[in-house]
């Protein structure tokens, strides 16, 4: 009987393991979450807005404060290239870790991860890739955290609008009622309308506080609230009935977006099964006919075609994402 290579086990295992994060990653679209192309409009609306009124740019500003608070140390690692967007992320994501930490310990868990499995199996095909993906966890459990903490706090906004409403019908000044918001609530909603009474409590005007709040919720559900109330301002008008309707029309718009969701349950699932299914099969025939898999293994061509096939495998998964994400 031919002994399955140990080395060949470990990467079989960190095959498994990628296909399945991908797929996590690729089907669990958040539902209330935006996408990124989205962000970018918005981040690049926001830039239009901000020297259209000859404002200085809120994230600029904010990012400079941040920065005069740490040690000289400390602010030229945070100064490395692409650490203001990670800086940003954590922000969003309702965390305090400090931007190179972060990347400090990715560069960590790249080199125990790489090192580790080369020392283990003498592969560095297999030593590149685990690596790689060690290198990129924290950003990613940033970035989920991130779209989770968006997630609720869209699905908390109607309410504070509501309660907004009520408040202005009570003759509250609109500043007061985002405290009002930040007093009843609780989550992210509470915190970050916090944020903007503070802002305008120290001395900032109502177009930049709201401005900010965007600048640290990008979706296109704040947006309209922004927008709704940067138009009162200059316009004038009924700003009771205007929330009262984005109220309805962000409710409107979950329980359509749910809807979809159930409609499209059935390609995630679909997906899940066919990504599952050669490594279900595979461990099928090793328990059934433990001669059998060992002679494709033991060949050098037979190892080739298996990483062929989880390269078709991981292309399938991508398509799979695209098709998953048009339904949803």
């Amino acid at each position: 009987m031919h002994q399955i290579p140990s080395e060949f086990i470990l990467a079989f295992l960190g095959m498994v393991f990628t296909a399945i994060f991908l797929l996590s990653q690729s089907v669990a679209v958040p539902v209330f979450g935006e996408a990124g192309k989205v962000r970018k409009r918005i981040r690049s609306r926001l830039d239009l807005l901000e020297r259209a009124s000859n404002l200085e740019n809120m994230q600029s500003v904010l990012r400079q404060k941040y920065l005069r608070r740490l040690s000289p140390l400390e602010a030229r690692l945070e100064q490395l290239p692409a650490m203001e967007a990670l800086a940003q992320m954590i922000e969003q994501a309702g965390h305090e870790y400090r931007a190179y930490r972060v990347l400090m310990l990715s560069l960590v868990l790249m080199m125990v991860a790489g090192i580790g499995l080369w020392l283990l199996t003498q592969l560095w095909w297999a030593a590149l890739p685990a690596a790689a993906a060690a290198f990129w966890l924290p950003v990613l459990k940033i970035s989920r955290d991130r779209n989770k903490r968006f997630a609720l706090f869209e699905e908390q906004l109607p309410d504070a609008l509501d309660a907004m409403c009520r408040a202005l019908r009570a003759g509250h000044p609109f500043n007061e009622t985002l405290q009002l918001v930040a007093d009843e609530h609780k989550g992210p909603v509470a915190h970050e309308f916090g944020l903007a009474f503070a802002d305008i409590n120290y001395g900032n005007d109502v177009r930049r506080a709201m401005l900010g709040l965007l600048e640290r919720m990008p979706s296109m559900t704040v947006m309209m609230l922004v927008t709704t109330v940067l138009i009162h301002r200059e316009t004038g008008g009924n700003l009771t009935e205007v929330l009262d309707r984005l109220s309805s029309l962000i409710r409107g718009r979950f329980r359509f977006q749910r809807k979809v969701k159930t409609l499209s349950a059935e390609g995630r699932m679909s997906g899940w099964i066919l990504v599952a299914m050669p490594f279900v099969l595979a461990a099928g025939i090793v328990l059934s006919s433990p001669t059998y898999l060992p002679l494709l293994i033991n060949e050098s061509l037979g190892r080739k075609m298996v990483l062929g096939a989880f390269v078709a495998m991981l292309v399938g998964i991508f398509w799979i994402r695209k098709i998953i994400r048009i339904q949803v």
